[in-house]
């Protein structure tokens, strides 16, 4: 039967106050074990410094209405579903760079067992509440799910995610989190066909997958 789960088995929270540290030598062994145990790496003295003239940014209108999430490719610089002017979209684009350099650094502080082996995806700027929008079923957020997009499947690799609440009214962030994955995984195990080699290739033809 499945349970409510207490806040101490999901979250591990950290006193961590810089991007790239200086972390307490037994908080790195910390980290690590409590990621590989299902839970939630929780720093509440850790903050994104947005600069002044950045502030305007935290506005539903700088983004497209028809998108999730402002996206930025930090291997190519490309940034989609931004709107506004060329220097506006400049500094937004600077503004996630910054972020995704931070996000790395504490990772290589924080977690450096992983760090070698690190995929660096895209970073996402979401300025829009995503409560009360109409969207998909698959990009509609506030519907329990797994935290991957069948349209890249993740090939056997895990992802870890560094998200930061910005706030320009002081609100926090919700978050609803379901069973652990161990029951989830039961759940659905005798569902998930077996691994085809030739079907992973006819998806990606049929662009049904992007890998």
């Amino acid at each position: 039967m499945s349970r409510e789960r207490d806040i101490a088995e999901i979250l591990e929270t950290l006193d961590v106050l810089a991007w790239n540290g200086p972390a307490r030598t037994n908080m790195a062994d910390t980290a690590i074990s409590a990621l590989e145990d299902g839970r939630v790496l929780y720093f509440p003295r850790l903050a994104f410094e947005l600069a002044t003239e950045e502030r305007r940014f935290l506005s539903p209108l700088v983004a497209d209405a028809k998108a999730k999430n402002i996206s930025f490719d930090a291997s190519s610089g490309a940034l989609k579903h931004a709107v506004g002017s060329d220097a506006e979209i400049a500094a937004i684009a600077a503004m996630m760079r910054r972020y995704c350099n931070r996000a790395q650094a504490l990772i290589r502080a924080l977690l450096p067992q992983y760090s070698g082996s690190l995929e660096i995806g895209r970073t996402s700027f979401r300025p829009a509440e995503i409560s009360g929008r109409r969207l998909s079923a698959k990009k509609d957020d506030t519907r329990l799910h797994v935290d991957a997009f069948p349209s890249t499947p993740t090939a056997g690799k895990r992802i870890l995610r560094v998200f930061t609440n910005v706030n320009p009214n002081g609100e926090g962030r919700s978050w609803r989190l379901g069973a652990s994955f161990e029951q989830v995984a039961r759940s659905f195990a005798d569902r998930v066909p077996r691994y085809s080699a030739a079907g992973a290739r006819l998806m990606k033809a049929a662009r049904v997958t992007k890998s």
